[in-house]
């Protein structure tokens, strides 16, 4: 389909092909068919919609011919007041396209429909045609149609549109020689259709009566109707959504651990074998602590979107997840959601960062903008090791209380999430939720390949769209955290031996010990800007029951809430590389200058509630900026929820005083 052309070709010719279709047709499974791992994800310029856009080039006898294929949103009509079909409509007008392309009209149209449902496809065929662009129709899932008892009469269905009609399968392959060859043939159509909507629904029953042969009823259709009864039924529905989505996220917490301590492990040995190839100075500090982590600490959340977009992108492969989507949008509904947004924020209790991405699936941007904002509420497996610690302190060898507790904490966070998409969409987010109209595709084995390239392409968009600016800022932490350098005092220490009498290892201790007190009292109060910092805003903490070690903690995990833990195993102890027992047991008997416990109940219950609403994950804030179109978005985000997290942890340090903690 494809070769390199010499440098000496004597002309080069540029086509651009687009590529329409309405949702779960497989234009998407053919497109990548045709250009493979060739493709690239782009958005419109001034829009959050994406198409994917590739480059072919083919050597003819005369010229070279570079091809631009454009994988469009998928869409119902070319005509319907909403952004994915604007776009749709300006390219095909010549007045809109894909970053890092020329905006003209289309040297060919590709119109993709789905052979088990043509006659309700048949609507934008017809708005196509109007468009009068060289077009092609391709005919998809032509395997499945006949598995189903229906005939598709192309050489009839040419004549009724006027066009090329060629049928396929992108699954198989079959009939993709013959749609490459009639899209180097592309011509206007000769025939034209209706424009008002009773006209193309008449229009597209005679097409369909002429061109189709009708559709034999079998098993299969009957044993489809009990699976569409159980699983958008509303008690069977939901049960069903519920055990299918726990046996994901189990695979994706399972899967996900061994490449996530592989790549952990990866950078911390390259980590090593810089910093034993350096100096000790700025530069060795820079690349070790500064650009190498920060790569490590963006890199290490790939394997979970992966896993995630390829596990969702089976799922809806079978076409399970519409049925899901339409369960679920009758409860969100009071929220301002739409069924569209469940499993982004279903996904965001493993990571908020895929959940945010997924809410590309969302057709209505107000939707897509409340789900964007309220998805970090959803707890996350970054917050794991906090609660742990913290629940740990509250509650300890109390194991029953211990995951009450714990479920409490996803329980609180979602609430949270779910009020403040109530308040949104009564503000700055006004409007009806858009209903949830959706085609309930047929039941099908999903493509592996397809799935494979989109968990690639996905994972490409996040290195490439958040890494470069995660890794920026993770570069400005560590300065704040690693200057002004200072000169460390020398702490003395006598080695006790074997050999020694208990005098002299009782002297030893008590020498050992006092020099200990006078080594940490010569230590400067605030050892770096990121110290200064945490003092200069304790006060605002201060009625959270937080000191100046718990205020820097906090302020160190805005990079990823994880880090709360190592931070405070450095200040308590000095160091951080001990295990989560031995960090637990420090923290509960850390004392603050005036000598009493610095975590108390009221102070642990209100670092609790903090960390469960509190927005501290960098990597957040910038895919929220990213996927939301704009930075104040993601501000909106953060001080909405840092407001929420402090009022939270007021109210429960408050509580917690009041009943004697």
């Amino acid at each position: 389909m494809s070769s390199e052309s010499p440098a000496s070709s004597p002309i080069t010719r540029h086509r651009t092909i687009a590529v329409l279709g309405n949702p779960n047709v497989g234009k998407t499974t053919l497109f990548n068919r045709i250009v493979g791992i060739r493709a690239k994800t782009a958005n419109f310029p001034g829009t959050t919609q994406e198409a994917r856009v590739a480059h072919i080039t083919r050597k003819e006898a005369d010229a070279t011919i570079e091809s631009v294929l454009i994988d469009l949103p998928g869409i119902y009509s070319l005509n319907l007041d909403l952004s994915e079909s604007r776009v749709c409509a300006q390219c095909l007008d010549g007045t809109a396209a894909p970053s890092g392309e020329e905006a003209h009209k289309p040297d060919a149209l590709l119109v993709v429909l789905d052979a088990t449902n043509l006659m309700r496809n048949l609507t934008i065929v017809a708005e196509s045609i109007d468009r009068r662009l060289p077009t092609v129709v391709a005919v998809n899932m032509i395997d499945a149609a006949r598995r189903r008892g229906i005939g598709i009469d192309a050489k009839r269905l040419s004549e009724m549109l006027g066009c090329e009609v060629v049928v396929c399968s992108a699954r198989t392959g079959e009939g993709i020689d013959e749609l490459m060859h009639a899209l180097r043939n592309a011509r206007v159509p000769d025939r034209s259709a209706p424009s008002d909507q009773q006209g193309i629904e008449r229009w597209s029953q005679d097409v369909y009566l002429n061109a189709c042969a009708p559709l034999d009823t079998l098993d299969d259709d009957h044993v489809t109707d009990r699976l569409d009864r159980a699983f958008t039924h509303p008690i069977l529905g939901v049960c069903s959504f519920a055990l299918v989505m726990t046996g994901l996220f189990y695979v994706i917490f399972k899967l996900a651990a061994y490449p996530m301590d592989w790549i952990d492990g990866w950078f911390g040995v390259l980590g090593g074998w810089v910093g034993s190839l350096l100096p000790d100075g700025a530069i060795k500090d820079l690349l070790v602590d500064g650009v190498i982590a920060g790569v490590g600490g963006t890199v290490i959340f790939l394997p979970q979107i992966c896993l995630l977009f390829f596990l969702l992108a089976l799922l809806e492969g079978t076409g399970y997840l519409a049925r899901a989507a339409f369960v679920i949008d009758r409860l969100l509904r009071p929220f301002g959601l739409s069924g569209h947004a469940f499993v982004p924020l279903l996904s965001s209790h493993a990571c908020a960062i895929p959940g945010i991405m997924a809410t590309r699936a969302i057709p209505d941007r107000r939707d897509r903008l409340a789900a964007i904002l309220i998805a970090p509420f959803m707890s996350c497996t970054a917050r794991i090791p906090v609660y742990v610690l913290l629940i740990g302190i509250l509650f300890p060898a109390r194991p029953s209380m211990q995951a009450i507790a714990f479920t409490g904490c996803y329980v609180l966070g979602a609430s949270g999430g779910l009020l403040t998409s109530l308040l949104a969409r009564r503000t700055i987010l006004k409007g009806r939720s858009r209903p949830m109209a959706l085609e309930l595709p047929s039941y099908r084995i999903p493509d592996l390949k397809s799935a494979l390239l989109l968990t690639y392409d996905r994972g490409m968009v996040f290195l490439k769209k958040a890494g470069t600016l995660i890794v920026a800022i993770s570069i400005v932490l560590w300065w704040l955290g690693a200057y002004p350098k200072y000169e460390t005092p020398t702490l003395v220490q006598t080695q006790i031996g074997p050999h020694m009498s208990e005098q002299e290892v009782a002297e030893a201790e008590r020498f050992n010990a006092e020099q200990l007190e006078l080594f940490k009292e010569s230590l400067p109060s605030y050892k770096t800007f990121l110290d200064q910092i945490g003092g200069f805003v304790q006060p605002v903490f201060a009625p959270l029951g937080y000191n100046d070690q718990l205020t820097v903690g906090v302020l160190a995990s805005f990079a990823a809430r994880e880090v709360f833990v190592s931070t405070m195993a450095i200040q308590v102890a000095g160091y951080d590389d001990i295990d989560e027992e031995g960090v637990l047991f420090l923290i509960e008997n850390a004392r603050r200058k005036d000598g009493t416990l610095m975590f108390n109940t009221p102070t642990a219950w209100s670092l609790l509630v903090f960390y469960v609403f509190a927005s501290l994950c960098l990597p957040t804030t910038v895919v929220t900026a990213k996927e939301s179109g704009a930075w104040r978005w993601a501000f909106l985000q953060l001080g909405w929820m840092s407001f929420v997290a402090y009022a939270g942890a007021l109210a429960a340090y408050n509580i917690a005083l009041m009943v004697g903690g």
